[in-house]
C-alpha cells in the first residue's frame, strides 16, 4: 500500500464510540459510528444483536444519549454544525428512517448546557442563549419549568435516581474555569452549595445510582490536581477519596453504588482501577499501555473500555476478554509508536510526544499544537499524526502550560498572559528539536486546530523566524472580534482566562491577539475555517486574512460548510490533503 492509500485508509476505516446503555435496560445501547462516511448515532439491541441508524444528516450528528428506561434515544439537532438547536428523540426500537420529533416542544433553540434524564420521563435540560444560562424541569405532558437562571455560565451536572435532586454546576462567582456546585430540589430550593474558593473548581460526576441515595461524586483540586470526593448535600457530609497515585483522577459509579471505577491519567497515558468504598481497597484493572477513551461498568461487573495507542487504532474491549464491537469494513493501518521527551522550559519541565518517520535526521517537522487549551496530547491514535508521518514528517506535540494532566498550577499558568505563555513552552521544545538534530530548522511547520490554530497564528507573529509554514484550523485570529461573535459560554470562559472582557482589560486582549502581530508574519499561511463555527467565528478570521492580503503576505483559505470541525470523513480527508500539500509545496518537497 502506498503512503497516499495508507493514510486515507486511516480516515476512512469505520470507527465506533464506546457504547452507552440504558440504566434499567442494559441490553439497549447507543453508539456513534462513521461507517457511512459521516458520524451518526446508532442503536444496538444486545439481546437480538440488531443495530439501527438513528440519525442521518449531511454534516453528521455527534451528541446523543439514551434514557434510563431504554425507551428513547435523545440527540441534539443543530444546523450544519453551529451547535445551536433543540433536543430531538426517537423510540429505541423504531424502524430505521423513523423521523425524530422535538423532545421538549416548549423549549426554543439554544446552545446545549447539559442534559439529565429520569426513568419516569422527566428531563432536566440546560440551555445557553443571549439571555444567560438556564436549567429547565421538563415533565411529560407539561410545560417546561425554569429551575435555575443566571447570566454567568452554568450547566446540568446530575439528576438523582429518585429524581428529587438536581446538581447544577455554576460560575455565579464569575470564574467559569473554576466552577461551583449547587444541589436543588424540584421546586428550586437549595439543598446545599459546594465551592472551594478562587482558583479551585468542583465538578459533578453523577449521583449514586441507588434510589434514595443523595451522594454526588465530585471532582475537586484542593491539593493542586484532579481528585475525588463524595458529597451528600442532604446530610451535609463530605468524604474525600485519597489515592496513592501520581497523576490526575476521574471516576464513575459501579451500578450498585458500592465502588468507583477510577480513571488515572499520568504522563499522557491512562490506567483503570476499582475502588471499594467500604474497605478502601484499590484494585488495578488490567489494560494495555495507552489511552482509555472511555470506560463504564456493566451490570455484571465487567468493564467495557475504548483503548488506543499512538501505534494502534482504537478498539472497544471488555475485561471479560471480548472485543465489544467490531466495525464493518477494513481496519485502519497501524502507525509508529510515540516517544516521550522532557524539555526544561521557563515554567518547568515540558512533556512532549514525538512521532518519527523512516529515513535520516534531521526531519521536516510538524509541531501539531493541541486545542483546548484545557486538554492534552496523549499516547492515543490520531489519524492526522499518522498521515504526516507517512509523508515523511516527524510530528512533535507539546503539552504546554495550560494543558490538563499536569496539575492545576500548570493548567492555570496561562491566565492573564494568554497565548504568550503557551508559546514560550512550544519554543523551548522547538529549540530542543533543532539542537538535538531531530528537526530541520529550515522545514518547520506550526499547525493546530481551535486553540492550536490560535497559537499557530500567534506564534508566526511573535516568533516569525522560528517557523517555515503555518497551518491554522478553525483559529482565533482577531480576539476582540472573536469575543463579540462567539457563543456566550465561551465569552464567560474568556473573561475568566483574561481577567475580564475586552472592554475591561483591552491591553491583555491586544497583546494576545494574532492580528496584533500580523505585519511581522514571514511564513506562508493556510487557514481552514467553518462557515457556521460558533467557537471561532468566521468574521474574525476574515479580518485577519484581510490584513494578510493588505500586506501582500502569502496565504490561502479553505472554507467548508460546517462548524468547529467536520464529522464527514471525506471532508476531513480533503482537508488533510490540503494541509499536507500546502506544507510540501512551501517546503519544496517533491
Amino acid at each position: 500500500m502506498v503512503d497516499e492509500e495508507r493514510w486515507r485508509a486511516r480516515f476512512r476505516a469505520a470507527r465506533m464510540s464506546l457504547p452507552r446503555w440504558a440504566r434499567d435496560a442494559p441490553d439497549h445501547s447507543i453508539y456513534q459510528s462513521n461507517v457511512t462516511g459521516t458520524w451518526e448515532i446508532y442503536t444496538w439491541d444486545r439481546g437480538s444483536g440488531e443495530r439501527r441508524q438513528v440519525t442521518d444528516r449531511p454534516n453528521g450528528t455527534w451528541t446523543g444519549t439514551i434514557d434510563p428506561s431504554g425507551a428513547w434515544v435523545w440527540w441534539f439537532a443543530d444546523t450544519d454544525g453551529d451547535e445551536f438547536g433543540v433536543w430531538k428523540r426517537v423510540a429505541f426500537g423504531a424502524p430505521e428512517g423513523t423521523e425524530s420529533v422535538p423532545a421538549v416542544p416548549g423549549l426554543e433553540p439554544s446552545y446545549p448546557a447539559g442534559l439529565a434524564l429520569g426513568a419516569s420521563g422527566l428531563a432536566v435540560v440546560g440551555r445557553t442563549n443571549d439571555t444567560g444560562n438556564s436549567v429547565h424541569l421538563c415533565r411529560p405532558g407539561a410545560e417546561p419549568e425554569v429551575l435555575y437562571h443566571h447570566a454567568e455560565d452554568a450547566h446540568v451536572a446530575g439528576l438523582s435516581r429518585d429524581e428529587t435532586l438536581v446538581a447544577i454546576g455554576h460560575s455565579e462567582h464569575g470564574d467559569s474555569r473554576h466552577m461551583a456546585l449547587r444541589v436543588v430540589r424540584a421546586d428550586g430550593s437549595t439543598v446545599g452549595d459546594l465551592w472551594d474558593g478562587p482558583g479551585k473548581g468542583v465538578y459533578g460526576a453523577g449521583f449514586a445510582p441507588v434510589d434514595g441515595d443523595a451522594r454526588l461524586l465530585v471532582g475537586h483540586e484542593r491539593r493542586g490536581r484532579d481528585e475525588l470526593l463524595i458529597w451528600d448535600a442532604v446530610a451535609g457530609a463530605e468524604q474525600e477519596i485519597v489515592l496513592d497515585l501520581p497523576g490526575e483522577i476521574g471516576a464513575s459509579w459501579y451500578p450498585d453504588g458500592s465502588a468507583l471505577l477510577i480513571s488515572h491519567s499520568h504522563e499522557a497515558r491512562d490506567e483503570l482501577y476499582r475502588y471499594d468504598l467500604g474497605t478502601g481497597a484499590l484494585s488495578r484493572i488490567e489494560t494495555p499501555r495507552g489511552v482509555i477513551g472511555g470506560a463504564a461498568v456493566r451490570p455484571d461487573g465487567t468493564v467495557e473500555f475504548s483503548w488506543s495507542s499512538a501505534a494502534e487504532p482504537p478498539v472497544i474491549r471488555s475485561t471479560s476478554g471480548a472485543v465489544v464491537l467490531t466495525p464493518p469494513g477494513p481496519t485502519a493501518p497501524p502507525s509508529v509508536p510515540v516517544e516521550d521527551v522532557w524539555v526544561d522550559g521557563p515554567g518547568g519541565r515540558i512533556h512532549a510526544l514525538v512521532s518519527k518517520p523512516e529515513g535520516d535526521r534531521p526531519y521536516p517537522t510538524v509541531f501539531d499544537i493541541h486545542g483546548g487549551p484545557t486538554a492534552q496530547d496523549e499516547d492515543s491514535f490520531v489519524a492526522a499524526v499518522a498521515a504526516w508521518v507517512d509523508h515523511g514528517f516527524a510530528v512533535v506535540r507539546v503539552n504546554y502550560r495550560g494543558s490538563t494532566g499536569y496539575g492545576s498550577t500548570w493548567r492555570d499558568a496561562i491566565e492573564g498572559r494568554v497565548g504568550l505563555t503557551e508559546l514560550e513552552d512550544v519554543k523551548a521544545v522547538r529549540d530542543w528539536a533543532v539542537s538535538s538534530g531531530l528537526a530541520d530548522p529550515e522545514r518547520l511547520v506550526l499547525t493546530g486546530g481551535s486553540w492550536g490554530g490560535y497559537l499557530t497564528l500567534l506564534g508566526i507573529g511573535t516568533q516569525p523566524d522560528d517557523w517555515s509554514v503555518a497551518i491554522a484550523g478553525v483559529p482565533v485570529a482577531d480576539y476582540v472580534a472573536a469575543y463579540e461573535d462567539e457563543m456566550e459560554g465561551l465569552q464567560a470562559f474568556d473573561r475568566s482566562l483574561f481577567g475580564g472582557s475586552p472592554d475591561e482589560v483591552p491591553d491583555r486582549y491586544r497583546e494576545s491577539s494574532p492580528i496584533t502581530y500580523v505585519s511581522q508574519v514571514k511564513a506562508p499561511v493556510l487557514v481552514l475555517a467553518g462557515e457556521n463555527d460558533p467557537r471561532c467565528p468566521i468574521r474574525q478570521i476574515d479580518n485577519y486574512l484581510g490584513r494578510l492580503a493588505e500586506l501582500g503576505l502569502p496565504h490561502e483559505m479553505y472554507r467548508y460548510d460546517a462548524g468547529h470541525g467536520s464529522l464527514v470523513v471525506e471532508e476531513r480527508i480533503k482537508q488533510m490533503a490540503t494541509e499536507i500539500g500546502f506544507a510540501r509545496k512551501h517546503l519544496n518537497m517533491p
